[in-house]
């Protein structure tokens, strides 16, 4: 899939000398880095270091897809979640495609640090179907959670990433919705399920988490009339300062997430889910959304349906994008 801009791409590169600067935790090692490009969004940095390597990409196609996947996180959040970002991009001898890539907070003076492996032999078309990128810096925008929420932040990531992508154009609805029909049934609770803080297999993790944020989602937006969503309450959390940087409980998180959209949606369904199996009838769910498939067919939306609108407000036609981010290099 090609990715479509909506904002101009100038890069001036130019090399710089080599230093030394840390590959992830204090008991990583430090590697040697070969350019460094720092992107603003309004008064927020994200400063992206590609460590030594070949590449067989201009580092200007792969500088254009970390701006892409920081305009999306920027436009559903409203801003650059944490002042000063940074993302190493490790290149991977022989190896092909976007291999892995992990977030931490509060790293050498920046709020969220993301390190992402990239293939040598990576592709055009590989980097076009990457969404790690823009999964990892979904992680800056939500409070670092005890181990045993570790669902919602993985949840969280996997369900906005997506929509957020959406947004700035680089991924089409139906696209996103056929992704949420065949992945959400990944998330519903097993035999000798005990909760989202008690089982922490994949699929609970990851799409459990995405599931709950759904049925939230939705929920508010039944509530308040379509007038409020979870991107309501995310935006609000992180301008209360719940980022990846300071450690919460997700209670206080939630409780914030609330106040912002007027109900008490995210703290019901959190005691809700937390220590017992939730059962969500997807089947009613798409129906009322207006979210229709045959097997192995595309994804058909029905404008009649009940809650069609609130389809469309969560993903559906594109929202206004950020003003354009300024690249630099030093």
């Amino acid at each position: 899939m090609a990715l479509r801009f909506s904002f101009p791409l100038l890069f001036v590169l130019l090399p710089v000398c080599p230093v030394l600067a840390q590959d992830g935790p204090p008991d990583h090692p430090r590697v040697e880095i070969a350019s460094s490009h720092p992107l603003r969004f309004g008064d927020n940095v994200l400063q992206v270091d590609f460590a030594a390597g070949d590449l067989d990409l201009p580092v200007k196609e792969i500088l254009a897809h970390v701006q892409a996947a920081a305009s999306a996180v920027s436009t559903y959040y409203g801003r650059l979640p944490v002042p000063r970002a940074r993302l190493l991009l490790v290149p991977v001898p022989g190896r092909n495609g976007i291999m892995q890539g992990t977030t931490w907070p509060g790293m050498n003076g920046f709020q969220g640090f993301t390190r992402i492996r990239i293939g040598q032999h990576t592709t055009a078309s590989e980097l076009a179907e990457d969404w790690t990128t823009t999964h990892e810096l979904v992680h800056m925008a939500f409070p670092t959670l005890p181990d045993d929420n570790h669902w919602m932040e993985e949840g969280l990531a996997t369900y906005v990433e997506p929509i957020a992508r959406v947004a700035t154009g680089e991924l089409d609805a139906r696209q996103v919705w056929r992704d949420m029909v065949y992945g959400m049934r990944k998330g519903e609770p097993a035999e000798g399920d005990l909760g989202l803080d008690r089982t922490h297999t994949w699929g609970r993790t990851y799409w459990g988490g995405a599931l709950f944020c759904l049925v939230a989602d939705v929920q508010i937006r039944r509530e308040t009339q379509n007038r409020k969503g979870l991107q309501d309450a995310l935006r609000a959390i992180v301008a209360q300062g719940g980022t990846i940087d300071h450690e919460w409980p997700l209670d206080q998180a939630l409780s914030i997430g609330d106040r912002a959209t007027g109900t008490h949606v995210l703290t019901q369904m959190y005691s809700e889910w937390k220590d017992k199996p939730v059962p969500v009838d997807l089947m009613k769910l798409w129906g009322e959304l207006g979210v229709h498939w045959t097997a192995g067919g595309p994804i058909e939306f029905v404008a009649s349906a009940p809650l069609a609108r609130i389809r469309e407000s969560i993903a559906g036609e594109r929202a206004h994008a950020q003003p354009a981010a300024t690249s630099g290099t030093r």
